[in-house]
């Protein structure tokens, strides 16, 4: 095959159905120093590294008024600080509970592995974080051949193409042509297309549905017809090449790319 590597994001692609462990560390954190922030808030930047997360959410017209408010001064670094520790220890107190593989994981990195590829990862987590998701994955039976942080780009996450390279370096391949990047977020999406891959959207479970597992099955055919057709258009319009259901349909779609 041309392609060689797929390098899969972490929580709401292979792990953490709906991407909760960070939605709910965010909430809570910028609720602790007063501010509100709504589900759509959360999740829209969700991908980056966490501090710019924060930043970037300090910078919305509706928490910027907010902070504004009881503050009194524009939200700098030191607001960006003060919210950041509260979510990491938050985060780091409750990582270990989403960590199971999404369904379709396991059968989708199965057959990417009988296609003969290798599996590489990004994420928004620090070292830290990803030292216990990859643990509880491991023992659950979903581990990547590699993965790479922000910390190991100098702290230049996403949208910044570096992590997919520094996967790529780590395997020797020789072309941007031959790497397939997955996400469920926008962030994943530029990310992908920063780097010049071939860049797809996983639907269910993700992020940008926002859906439990839960509440994603209790939905009518109709609803969930809706939910996709809602987060299709998202991926689409961020610039992916193509939409999937879950990562067990990417080693037949990567097939017929290439048949």
């Amino acid at each position: 095959m041309k392609t060689q590597l797929v390098i899969l994001d972490w929580a709401g692609t292979t792990v953490d159905y709906g991407c909760f462990a960070p939605v709910r560390a965010f909430d809570l954190a910028f609720q602790t120093c007063g501010l509100f922030p709504t589900a759509e808030e959360i999740r829209a930047p969700m991908g980056m590294l966490k501090r710019d997360h924060i930043r970037t959410m300090l910078a919305m017209e509706r928490l910027n008024a907010q902070w504004r408010a009881k503050y009194g001064t524009e939200p700098g670094e030191e607001a960006v600080e003060l919210i950041y520790s509260v979510f990491e220890t938050s985060l780091m107190r409750s990582l270990s509970e989403f960590t199971a593989p999404k369904p379709g994981t396991l059968e989708g990195v199965m057959g990417l592995r009988e296609l003969g590829l290798r599996i590489g990862s990004t994420t928004g987590y620090t070292d830290a974080m990803m030292a216990v998701v990859t643990k509880g994955a491991a023992d659950q039976g979903y581990a990547p051949d590699a993965w790479f942080s922000p910390d190991s780009t100098q702290g230049l996450g996403r949208p910044y193409p570096y992590m997919i390279y520094a996967n790529m370096q780590a395997f020797q391949i020789p072309s941007v042509q031959a790497v397939v990047k997955v996400g469920d977020t926008v962030a994943d999406i530029q990310e992908g297309k920063n780097a010049g891959v071939l860049s797809f959207g996983v639907m269910e479970g993700s992020s940008v549905m926002g859906y439990s597992q839960a509440e994603y099955e209790a939905l009518s055919p109709a609803e969930k017809t809706a939910a996709k057709e809602r987060t299709r258009r998202v991926f689409l319009e961020a610039g992916a090449d193509g939409v999937l259901d879950t990562l067990a349909e990417l080693p037949a779609w990567l097939k017929g790319l290439e048949g």
